[in-house]
Order: C-alpha cells, then structure tokens, then sequence
C-alpha cells in the first residue's frame, strides 16, 4: 500500500466515522480519535465485504460499499459506547 493509499484510508475512516456516529442515536461517551479509529476499520471491513459480495467495482459511486461501511461503523460505534458506559 502506497503513503496515498494511507492518507486515503484515513480520510475516508474520518468520513465514514461522523457519518456512523450521526446514524447512532443519542449522545455517544467516546472520543473523536477513536471515532477516527473506528471508521477506518469500518471502511477497511466494509471494502473486504463488498469486493467479497461482488458490489466494490461498479460503474459510478459505490452506493452498497458505503452503506456497509457506515453500517459497520455505526455498530463499532455503538458498540464502544456501550462497553464504556458499564465503567
């Protein structure tokens, strides 16, 4: 992976990060930086699941990929926030 793969990846985990953390309702009790962190893996997670289902390289903007990718984040999201609202 090239360093613009990486910066790519990064800005596009930042997008996919506010966009999951919007989709969770109510207040969330985590940072930015792990918000961050959280949509890159979502973003990494949902383009191995939409190149598997066959649905990453279409024509125009990838409508399915995304919307998995901030479905992911959103449950990474709210996950998160679960385990750190116990403590």
């Amino acid at each position: 992976m090239e360093i613009s793969g990486i910066i790519s990846a990064i800005i596009i985990g930042i997008i996919i990060g506010v966009l999951g953390r919007l989709v969770v309702p109510g207040r969330q009790h985590i940072g930015v930086l792990l918000t961050i962190v959280v949509g890159i893996v979502a973003a990494l997670i949902g383009a191995a699941i939409a190149s598997g289902l066959g649905v990453a390289d279409t024509s125009g903007v990838d409508w399915i990929e995304w919307l998995i990718q901030i479905g992911l984040a959103a449950v990474g999201i709210a996950a998160l926030d679960r385990s750190r609202a116990r403590r």
